[in-house]
């Protein structure tokens, strides 16, 4: 049997030996299909949580809809199609950036906040006068009959009228387009130091990779071990599923809380399928420090309740803001963690600078996506038109500039998060805007910038998915795609321009067809209303700074500090500090018992077993992850043929 040339893998075209050329993962085949699912994600999403209402598969980190249409392209399609394991990845890269838009990410905030105020406005909570005014035109819709077909349906036989909206999305273009264009170049700028020199675990990459694995061992979807993992939250699913069309069908409860500390603390027991086998494959001590650090903030919350202390403070619905001490904690720690980074990368960061500006040649960037020259001169021209786009919506001068700063902030950070604690659904202690109202107080932004901050909820409030975690994570798989890197940047471009022009036409359509108040309650009401109750609660009682609030924020970043100074320095130190930014978060609280679980488990399997047990039981894991979001997507594609809806089999 003739072997492949050098550089080819199996499954490789026989004319392909003909070329002593590395073959180039950037085919017009590869791309063609990342454009095509990255579309499939575009209207899946919104439609599958608006019109179906099912289980949720582009709200987090962890991708539930790329990783099903993997599952499929992988272990069914390709058996057909014959992709190459570097032009799989491409798509799968592409996958993940589309998923980061369709619906909290971007697009379902968009257009919803964006109209929200008007259609919402009422005698009672007097948006009228105290917001309205103060938004400028180019913003926002201005037809209120357009924007009330949006929320309640449009008359049959009009359909959406694209005019009312074409020039707002136009104005929010152009911050999307400077925003995505910063996140991946932060990407660019820290990955050799994440990926090269502390080589960072990036347990959510970890799935795709084993998909398309070649040698060394069983492949995937031959491996026994995964179809047991596979199995068990199919099986769990299927119960769940088949409840919603046939009540006598048990339904089987994987959630149950018990009240604790005087009944002031629940503490949640939730089994997540997904959480369980992502953080099988992180270190011991950062699993540990994840649900040490999230059981020590319900001790801390449901002490601060039995004495009585609270804070007065209001700052919004988001991150851990029900206890504003617990948040201004984290977000100290959030900021020392990122800072600490940077000085750790200070000599790469160097290097990155000089390569930009002198052109040093002794710095190597032939392996990123975009030169540092390119990295760097979009990074900054990128906070410039972001900057002045923030001025121009209604904040000062001084705080647009603050408030982006303080959202890349936490955008970083919480990357950091995810590619090292392989925590795939999380949100910051705090957001920028209530971060900033709180420092400086809401006196000196003035009315137009509190109407201002309330429109940055579109990008940076309820961040739970962003593109710049998912650029990481294609930058991590880039690693397996060849030296010639610089197509991906304009495939990772085309799956964000795809994903945001088909999500936005989706909901579009989808609103002006049912009315938006029939489909999601959480983001044609609650989600819409949060960012201007907050600013006229701050407009109607206006506030200084907090210095309560900077005193826990240092007193939040000090203590990171010693828990980095100790992790650094002892040797023996079983705490890792990532754990504490988002000890407090509520999606913690959800998921400390699958992280405590997973850690538990391994623990056992490394003392006893040793790494060999481990790697036996790894692809178990694996298969949980892949199961549950498998599952997931094949209940949406019978409910949706079914016409059944609100079969939510999986939420996080």
């Amino acid at each position: 049997m003739a072997l492949p040339a050098p550089g080819l893998s199996p499954g490789s075209h026989p004319l392909d030996s003909l070329s002593l050329a590395p073959l180039t993962p950037f085919t017009p085949r590869s791309l063609g299909l990342g454009a095509f699912f990255s579309l499939c994600i575009a209207i899946g999403d919104p439609y599958g949580n608006m019109v179906i209402r099912g289980s949720y598969m582009g709200l987090d980190f962890s991708t539930p809809g790329a990783v099903f249409l993997f599952f499929l392209l992988a272990g069914l399609l390709n058996h057909a199609l014959r992709l190459r394991r570097e032009e799989l990845l491409v798509v799968y890269a592409m996958m993940i950036a589309a998923s980061a838009i369709p619906t909290m990410g971007l697009s379902e905030y968009l257009l919803t906040i964006i109209s929200g105020v008007q259609y919402y406005a009422s005698p009672e909570n007097e948006w009228a006068l105290l917001i309205q005014p103060h938004i400028p035109t180019w913003m926002v819709p201005q037809d209120p009959e357009a924007i009330k077909w949006f929320y309640e349906g449009a008359p049959k036989g009009q359909g959406v009228p694209w005019g009312v909206w074409l020039g707002p999305l136009a104005c929010w273009l152009v911050l999307a387009t400077a925003l995505y264009l910063v996140m991946i170049s932060t990407t660019v700028i820290l990955r050799k130091q994440w990926v090269e020199q502390e080589r960072l675990v990036y347990p959510i990459v970890q799935v795709p990779l084993e998909m398309v694995q070649q040698g060394g061992g069983r492949p995937f979807f031959r491996n026994p071990a995964m179809w047991a993992g596979f199995a068990l939250p199919v099986l769990a699913s299927t119960f769940n599923g088949l409840h919603a069309y046939f009540n006598f069908i048990p339904a089987l409860q994987l959630v149950s809380s018990t009240p604790i500390l005087r009944n002031t603390v629940n503490l949640e027991f939730r089994l997540s399928f997904p959480m369980l086998g992502f953080s099988y494959l992180i270190n011991l001590d950062i699993a540990f420090s994840l649900w040490f650090f999230n059981t020590v903030a319900k001790l801390l919350r449901g002490g601060l309740n039995i004495l009585g202390i609270s804070s007065t403070e209001k700052l919004g619905i988001y991150g851990a803001a029900s206890e504003p001490v617990l948040a201004h904690q984290g977000q100290g720690a959030m900021i020392v963690l990122v800072l600490f980074g940077l000085w750790i990368a200070r000599g790469h960061l160097r290097g990155v600078l000089r390569k930009a500006f002198k052109g040093d040649s002794q710095v190597d960037d032939s392996g990123e996506i975009l030169s540092y020259r390119a990295a760097v001169f979009a990074w900054l021209g990128g906070v410039l038109v972001l900057s002045a786009w923030l001025w121009l919506s209604g904040l000062p001068a001084w705080a647009a500039p603050l408030t982006l700063i303080t959202a890349l902030l936490i955008f970083v950070g919480l990357t950091r998060v995810v590619v090292e604690g392989g925590v795939a659904t999380a949100v910051g202690p705090m957001i920028a805007s209530s971060a900033l109202v709180s420092a400086f107080g809401s006196q000196v932004l003035g009315p137009s910038g509190m109407v201002g901050m309330a429109f940055t909820y579109v990008w940076a409030a309820d961040i739970r998915t962003f593109v710049m975690v998912s650029c990481a994570h294609g930058l991590k798989l880039s690693e397996h795609l060849g030296p010639r890197l610089r197509p991906l940047f304009w495939a990772l471009l085309l799956a964000i321009l795809v994903s945001l022009i088909g999500s936005l036409a989706t909901i579009l359509h989808l609103a002006y067809t049912y009315g938006g108040i029939n489909l999601n309650g959480w983001f044609f009401d609650g989600g819409v209303k949060a960012p201007f109750e907050y600013a006229a609660v701050k407009l109607n009682s206006p506030v200084g700074p907090d210095w309560e609030g900077w005193a826990h924020t240092l007193v939040g970043g000090g203590l990171m500090a010693l828990l980095m100074l100790a992790r650094h320095q002892l040797f023996w130190w079983p705490l890792h500090p990532i754990g504490y930014p988002i000890g407090a978060v509520w999606l913690m609280d959800a998921l400390w018992f699958s992280i405590f679980l997973a850690w538990l488990v391994k623990l056992a399997v490394l003392k006893y077993g040793g790494p060999q047990l481990y790697r036996a039981t790894r692809p178990f894991f694996l298969g949980l992850i892949v199961g549950q979001f498998a599952i997931a997507g094949a209940w949406l594609i019978v409910d949706y043929f079914t016409g059944m809806t609100d079969n939510v089999v999986f939420w996080i």
